[in-house]
Formats: C-alpha cells, structure tokens, sequence
C-alpha cells in the first residue's frame, strides 16, 4: 500500500488549493487529511471513508474545506477555500481503518506531506 500526496504551493489568503492522494492497494478505508504548522502538534483536519463516502470535518476548516474521492483514480482530495495564513502547515494524507475518526494513532500508513503556504 502507498499514499503518493500532492498540490501543495504558495497562495494568497482568500485563494484556493486542491490537494490529492493517490492510494494503492487497498479498497476499503478511511483516508484522513491532517496538518502541522512550524512548533506546533499534528492537527486533525478532516477525513472521509471510502466505502460510505462521508464526511467529518475540523471546525477550524468546516465549511471551507471539502474531501472528495474519486473512484475511478482511487484518489482522493482535499479542496480548500478561503484559505487563510493560519492554514499554513504541511499537510498530510493519512490511512486508517473504517472505524478511524479524528486521532493520528488511528491512522497507520502516512504520506509524504505537502507544504501548503498561504500569503496575508
């Protein structure tokens, strides 16, 4: 199994970034996206399960943020709007199992991370 994240960037506050995870190998799961800014702890953003296909959201991001997943390219997304200069972390996509929710000991294959900047 694999996690290969991508999209990260620099953007200016109020603007938009999609980030990706690609995952190979397995079917069933729950993909979490978390974030970790410079001194401070990982931080829970959101996740979504792949069977059902729903959703649960950080209340720093609700409403701003969306996960999707695309089937066909076993993939899914994080799509941030109205992205602000606190949003600035390295983001991470992670794989949990069915029952994994918003903790990072829940989840046990990581992806790279993915620098996402956001300019004030």
């Amino acid at each position: 199994v694999q996690l290969q994240a991508s999209g990260g960037g620099l953007v200016q506050a109020g603007g938009s970034l999609r980030l990706s995870c690609a995952v190979s190998g397995v079917l069933t799961y729950t993909m979490g996206w978390f974030r970790q800014a410079p001194g401070k702890e990982r931080e829970f953003v959101g996740r979504i399960r792949w069977i059902i296909g729903d959703t649960y959201y950080a209340d720093s991001v609700k409403g701003r943020f969306t996960i999707f997943r695309d089937v066909a390219k076993n993939t899914v997304y994080l799509q941030m709007n109205s992205l602000k200069p606190e949003d600035t972390a390295v983001y991470y996509c992670a794989l949990g199992s069915m029952s994994s929710s918003n903790v990072a000991s829940e989840y046990t294959l990581w992806g790279q991370g993915t620098q996402v900047t956001v300019s004030s």
